[in-house]
């Protein structure tokens, strides 16, 4: 590491996000896969060292800004977590939508400021409320969402016969009722939910092949979210936590997991467009879900959900590393 790593954190709905502002070399020009194939293969160290311990932990989430390749994107993102790099993150989205404006990436609006994020899911549009000339609450529109796996079985462990779905909203989850694995939450301890979650996810990672029709490095099971099963028309809150990639909890109702979770609603006729439902997280904080459009993803019938959350500053810091640190790249321990 030849330069510091500088960096903002922020947290929304109390999901990290740490924003990189310098250290990073410049990367080759390319689509935002083929700039995310590049940090993963050159430039790795470098997200172990901001996400691993004794600098990170072992949920500690990361966004790096690249150079834009999508027409009329005002920024670009390539996000980082505990295991690498996943193709979309809607905490991410409502963090940096408020960042990109106090940054000012884009030039405020009056009452409303449009900022328009490539992802490597995709273009994301965010919507930040303006207040008093200051940017707040963020809201976003996600990419076309689909329900792929509808009504699956399998057994897992001592929990005998799981049914679940799988669906998209910019990566791929496993949904399952929480109930079915003997689970509620305010009662059952955190750890409980990440062995169930966990035993799913590789489950169906061994058994359920995944494509997209976009492109094939988007066809992979980024986690799974466990739900108290409030799926049917409410209007009533619905819980979920959302354990990905290497065991790690999502904090936050999990943005791209909630767009996941309405393209399955929508599937299943459980929601209408534009009615909206609150999500709250395994600590209680809220994001408010909707039914933005209905399209197509290639052959799936498919939805647009708008997404609302607030994102807050929690610090910023400057990263080094010595020459002769035997622990220079970090590590987890759990």
């Amino acid at each position: 590491m030849s330069n510091p790593l500088t960096v903002i954190d922020m947290h929304t709905g109390g999901e990290p996000l740490r924003i990189v502002t310098s250290g990073y070399p410049d990367l080759p020009k390319g689509t935002i896969l083929e700039k995310r194939a590049y940090v993963r293969d050159n430039l790795d160290h470098l997200r172990r060292i901001l996400m691993f311990e004794p600098r990170g932990h072992a949920d500690q989430y990361g966004a790096l800004l690249v150079e834009p390749d999508l027409p009329g994107a005002d920024l670009a993102v390539l996000f980082m977590h505990n295991e690498g790099y996943s193709t979309m993150c809607g905490h991410a989205i409502v963090a940096l939508g408020r960042y990109a404006v106090d940054q000012g990436l884009v030039p405020p609006g009056a009452d409303v400021t449009i900022v328009n994020i490539e992802c490597p899911c995709g273009l994301v549009r965010a919507e930040v409320t303006m207040r008093d000339g200051k940017a707040t609450d963020v809201s976003f529109e996600s990419v076309p969402s689909f329900l792929f796996a509808r009504d699956k079985t399998m057994t897992l462990g001592n929990w005998g016969r799981i049914g679940f779905d799988i669906a998209y909203g910019g990566a791929f989850y496993a949904l399952a009722d929480a109930g079915q694995f003997g689970l509620a939450f305010g009662r059952d301890p955190v750890s409980a939910f990440v062995d169930a979650a966990d035993a799913l996810t590789r489950a169906a990672q061994a058994a359920i092949p995944l494509s997209h029709p976009d492109a094939e490095d988007l066809a992979f099971l980024y986690g799974t979210i466990l739900t108290d099963g409030r799926d049917t028309w409410s209007d009533q809150p619905t819980r979920n936590v959302c354990v990905f990639a290497d065991r790690q909890v999502d904090r936050s109702p999990t943005g791209s997991g909630v767009t996941a979770r309405l393209a399955a609603m929508h599937a299943r006729g459980q929601i209408a467009p534009e009615q909206t439902r609150i999500f709250e997280s395994i600590i209680g904080s809220r994001f408010s879900g909707s039914v933005a459009s209905v399209t197509r993803a290639g052959p799936h019938p498919a939805i647009t959900a708008n997404v609302s959350g607030r994102a807050f500053y929690s610090g910023k810091a400057e990263f080094s590393v010595e020459d002769d640190d035997p622990l220079a790249e970090g590590f987890l321990l759990r």
